[in-house]
């Protein structure tokens, strides 16, 4: 399915029509965020008046049918007295559009709608940010726009201090394993606020990809990783803290990580053509001034994840040797019954069953579902192991084992490669 204008509401369109252009765009999709979505708008709206005050600038909420007041307070959100930002008042008024999304819920179907708005007006810079933010700051506008507006990149992607175990499906699969890929170092792939062109926004809407995982969770590291093998310039931003409503990894992630992980997937056999022709890894060009921050704690369970990655073991050893290769899974066998006491899930044998489940997803269609049910105990095993292992560490530590992983799956990608089309 292909997104067109007739997806947008005939008020949304009668706006569209009074608006006429717009230079720069922000989108926030939204879904039930009452106690945090008013901050995040008036945030926008200073960042509009601070560092674009003679641009004419758009806010789009994007809402997935909240049942609380978060449309209504999207609409009310306003800034009193800019002289309290240290600017004068906009030059231009700032345009303000709230509507609720068509098609498959979740943020790719809230994004798609932005995308629509932002090429009927012609933006030639936008961005998205998350309506759960409590860090968000008006600079953060600057950041995500700055290198579009200014600098003529394409896409922008955050860069955040955060939490040696917040992000735990970026740090043990995404970014690894999109680095390794597309040879690209874009650490927060999927952090969920990016700033984006006009050109790469027309370019998303020629993708047919709106009724896939894509409209739910996979829509962040769909648009990375289609920045990328489309030719774009891409670079990050840093934004300091994110600081959000954080999840337990152990409790709430196994539906974003199925989603996730099939979107990966799925993307890897899209664009296998591009990605069995690079190696190793490139840096990409940092903006913003980067600063320690304090970071709120991430309370992660680790010996219930591995209890839960042992006893669903059984459950799924029949389908974990049906897409291992032997040696694997006698590994990861041995691991299962392993004494917990020194229980940990090496690096080595993680990237080598990722690229084995990828292999084999590629393989049979019929399997695809099992095969992302069976990652989710495996997922929880590889974290346990890797929280067990640096629970003393700090940050810049666990940052250098994460570094050690990526490198892992650089290391093996040749394997991946011989391994695809067999």
């Amino acid at each position: 399915m292909h997104l067109s204008r007739d997806h947008l509401r005939e008020e949304v369109l009668a706006q569209l029509q009074e608006i006429g252009e717009v230079d720069i765009l922000v989108g926030i999709p939204s879904y039930n965020n009452a106690d945090t979505i008013e901050h995040v708008v008036r945030a926008v709206n200073s960042g509009f008046a601070k560092y674009f005050p003679e641009q004419r600038a758009l806010l789009v909420n994007s809402d997935g049918g909240s049942v609380d007041s978060t449309p209504d307070l999207v609409r009310n959100a306003a800034i009193d007295d800019y002289r309290l930002l240290l600017t004068e008042h906009p030059v231009r008024p700032i345009h303000k559009i709230v509507t609720p999304y068509h098609g498959l819920p979740g943020k790719g179907s809230a994004l798609g709608t932005v995308f629509l708005i932002a090429r009927e007006l012609k933006a030639r810079a936008c961005a998205v940010v998350d309506a759960d933010l409590r860090s968000i700051t008006p600079q953060w506008i600057e950041c995500l726009l700055g290198p579009i507006w200014r600098e003529d990149f394409d896409y922008v992607a955050p860069l955040y201090h955060r939490h040696k175990y917040d992000g735990t499906i970026t740090n043990s699969i995404v970014y690894p394993l999109t680095r390794a890929l597309y040879s690209k170092r874009v650490r927060q792939p999927i952090g969920g606020d990016f700033g984006f062109s006009g050109r790469l926004a027309r370019h998303y809407l020629t993708h047919s990809v709106w009724s896939t995982d894509v409209a739910r969770f996979g829509i962040d590291i769909w648009m990375t990783t289609t920045a990328i093998t489309g030719g774009f310039r891409i670079c990050q931003t840093f934004l300091g803290a994110k600081i959000h409503n954080p999840k337990d990894p152990g409790v709430d992630l196994s539906a974003m990580l199925t989603q996730v992980v099939s979107s990966v997937f799925r993307l890897m056999e899209t664009n296998a053509a591009y990605w069995r022709e690079t190696s190793g890894s490139a840096p990409t060009p940092l903006f913003g001034f980067e600063y320690a921050v304090g970071l709120e704690p991430v309370q992660v369970n680790a010996d219930r994840m591995m209890e839960n990655f042992k006893s669903a073991s059984g459950k799924w050893s029949e389908v974990w040797a049906r897409m291992l290769s032997p040696e694997s899974f006698s590994r990861l066998s041995a691991l299962a019954e392993s004494d917990g006491s020194d229980f940990d899930f090496p690096d080595e044998l993680w990237v080598r069953i990722v690229y084995e489940l990828a292999r084999a997803w590629k393989r049979d269609e019929s399997i695809r579902e099992s095969l992302l049910e069976s990652l989710v105990p495996l997922y929880m095993g590889r974290v346990a192991g890797f929280v067990r292992s640096t629970i003393d560490a700090d940050s810049a530590e666990v940052e250098r084992r994460l570094e050690s992983l990526c490198l892992e799956f650089e290391r093996q990608k040749p394997f991946l490669i011989e391994q695809w089309d067999l």
